[in-house]
């Protein structure tokens, strides 16, 4: 087993064992794929498939050969999976990165009285950030360990220290994840957006961090700054909102000047992107602040005072909007949760430090980015607006707090609170359309050396049974609850394969992966339209719970599909439910109209049932059903299912 260090500082070294992710069996994995598709596919597509995927099984064939080089990668790297996952599911990806990729997460409303009150926020707010990076750096963060069924397993911690020292730089055909390392960049700035302007706010000034009341002086320079119009820039923020190739393009133009190459590389190398909004005109109802929260409202509104490369951007809106929006492909929701939940409890628990003297005697006016445009870039930048604001127009989003009960309620009926959610997504879908498609539900695999995630397919052969049972006007309640129980028990299950590194899709992918590495003809198994339809994820869900006032979002990764964002909470249940007006299959109202329905229909069922009938002996005395005897992995630990990617 390899040995994870922590980077530390200064000679300071600190290590813990973590086990490389499996490569799960070959045969395990093709009839796990092979369960897992043949209700979503016609019957006639399946026995094609079905026979594509025996002869790539098959001793001595494709699938075998495959399988040996993927061992073999995993005896010589820490990860097999780790460069192909990243690459696939981001670097690869060619869509805007808002909506599209970067989720969001959206902070209480505030209720500032001016805007003074709202520049005291963010100092406050940006001094968390220093407090918590400091954390990081200096690695005083604890370790986290899993609970439950593999209790104290330590967890691992890279993905923390990619939080504020990483930048995604868009290619032509594939992005790029800069990570500054320690001691070779030294990260003494954050970019702070005004007006679609940017300034550079350096927190070390003659040798001297700066204190909270420098960081207000210096905010307060900055807005006044952006407000002369003599000196205004053009929004070239709005190139990050475009198309990855179609920014990539425009940079390649933009580079093409040293002013420029300057201003690009100040902005790849700061620490963070703190976006002072002005007030939006808009209601800042749950759903709003949310909208706001991924698109900025598009180049009439704030869609232009962001820079979406940057994976920790803060918005502090003048009208009490707050929140953070993430470049998503350093790091996963669980990261993220922890690194917001420190900073709302720092903001509310932390007195602000705002005293009467400043640290340092003189501060230096902070810096305005300069750019230099030409024709062809104010064409280029009238283009991005044209299509970020398409893309706000087609985001069709409903943030919804379902409070008829939470999850105290479904952890009395002994059932998980997680599967049972996603078992009444399963059933919302269902109504909608008749018919249920691939899901997607995020598994953590940080149990394991560099781990991200690996996908829980949700939409199980005992989920469809269930769901056709609830719309069955003739079946009986003990069929139904029986039913339940069912889907209830194949969601754990395949919950705890993919956590413990057993899932289908990054096996799958690894496989498809090494034949390209090695020249081959593309396996038929890939190219079959079955395995087409199980990696469009219609339904693309997550949990991200908080334990703090605020919520996740994220748009659909399908044109067609959904983003469905959960957060379980004692007494009530919150949903951020995306799709696209685009499509004529979807619609976040509708949706979410079928899902309350479904959770009282599921609320119904358990009320009548559980005074006659006991639940199953496998998950009697435990609201989920372990391994071995073990204890089960709870639904709602930070080591599972806290994200879609």
């Amino acid at each position: 087993m390899p040995i994870l260090e922590r980077e530390p500082p200064k000679g300071r070294r600190e290590s813990y064992v973590l086990p490389k992710v499996p490569v799960p069996p070959l045969r395990q994995t093709l009839d796990k794929y092979l369960t897992c598709m043949k209700h979503l596919v016609e019957d006639e597509q399946y026995q094609n498939t079905k026979a594509i995927v025996k002869k790539f099984g098959e001793s001595g064939g494709t699938g075998e050969f495959l399988q040996k080089k993927l061992l073999e990668r995993s005896e010589k790297t820490y990860n097999w999976v780790y460069d192909y996952w990243l690459e696939d599911m981001y670097l690869n990806q060619r869509l805007a990165l808002p909506v599209n990729s970067n989720p969001a997460m959206v902070f209480p409303k505030q209720n500032f009285t001016d805007r003074k009150d709202s520049l005291r926020f963010a100092a406050h707010l940006i001094t968390g950030v220093l407090e918590y990076k400091e954390r990081i750096d200096s690695r005083a963060l604890p370790v986290d360990f899993a609970r439950g069924q593999l209790a104290g397993t330590p967890l691992c911690m890279k993905q923390y220290y990619r939080l504020f020292n990483t930048y995604r730089q868009p290619g032509l055909k594939r992005d790029t994840l800069l990570i500054h390392q320690p001691g070779v960049v030294e990260q003494e700035h954050i970019i702070v957006a005004c007006k679609n302007q940017f300034f550079v706010l350096d927190l070390v000034v003659k040798g001297k961090k700066l204190k909270e009341m420098d960081i207000l002086t210096q905010l307060e320079k900055i807005v006044k700054m952006a407000e002369n119009r003599e000196e205004r820039q053009p929004p070239f923020g709005l190139f990050t909102s475009d198309g990855r190739t179609e920014w990539a393009q425009a940079r390649d133009v933009l580079i093409k000047e040293s002013v420029n190459r300057e201003s690009l590389a100040v902005i790849e190398s700061c620490l963070c992107v703190v976006c002072l909004d002005e007030p939006s005109g808009m209601d800042c109802g749950d759903t709003s602040r949310a909208l706001l929260m991924l698109h900025g409202g598009g180049h009439e509104k704030m869609g232009a005072n962001r820079w979406y490369d940057k994976p920790m951007q803060f918005v502090v809106g003048e009208d009490g909007v707050c929140g953070t929006v993430c470049e998503h492909s350093p790091f996963e929701g669980i990261v993220l949760v922890a690194c917001t939940e420190y900073l709302m409890k720092f903001m509310t628990g932390s007195p602000s430090k705002m005293g009467r003297a400043t640290s340092v005697s003189e501060l230096p006016t902070p810096r305005r980015l300069i750019w230099k445009t030409s024709t062809q870039i104010d064409s280029l930048l009238k283009a991005c607006a044209q299509r970020l604001q398409s893309l706000v127009r087609n985001l069709d989003m409903d943030v919804h707090k379902f409070e008829a009960y939470g999850k105290e309620f479904i952890k009395k009926q002994k059932m998980s609170p997680d599967a049972y959610i996603q078992i009444a997504l399963q059933l919302a879908f269902y109504r909608c359309n008749g018919r249920l498609v691939s899901t997607y539900e995020s598994a953590s695999i940080r149990r394991f050396h560099e781990g991200r995630v690996d996908n829980i397919r949700s939409a199980t052969p005992e989920a469809l049974a269930f769901v056709k049972a609830m719309t069955d006007i003739k079946a009986s309640d003990s069929e139904k609850i029986k039913r339940l129980w069912d889907a209830i028990n194949a969601q754990t299950n395949n919950t705890i394969l993919a956590i413990t590194g057993m899932g289908i899709d990054n096996h799958l992918l690894g496989l498809r992966e090494i034949s390209k590495e090695l020249n081959m003809d593309m396996p038929e198994i890939f190219m079959d339209k079955t395995y087409v339809t199980s990696n469009q994820f219609i339904l693309s869900t997550s949990q991200v719970p908080t334990t703090v006032e605020m919520f996740c979002c994220y748009g659909p990764v399908v044109p067609n599909g959904y983003g469905c964002c959960y957060n379980p909470q004692s007494e009530h249940l919150l949903f951020s439910v995306t799709s696209f007006h685009g499509s004529t299959e979807t619609s976040s109202a509708v949706f979410i109209k079928a899902l309350d329905e479904g959770l009282l229909e599921m609320r119904g069922l358990c009320s009548r049932t559980n005074k006659s009938q006991a639940a199953p002996s496998s998950t009697t005395g435990h609201s989920r059903p372990g391994v071995g005897g073990k204890p089960p992995i709870p639904p709602e630990s930070r080591n599972v299912t806290l994200w879609r990617f």
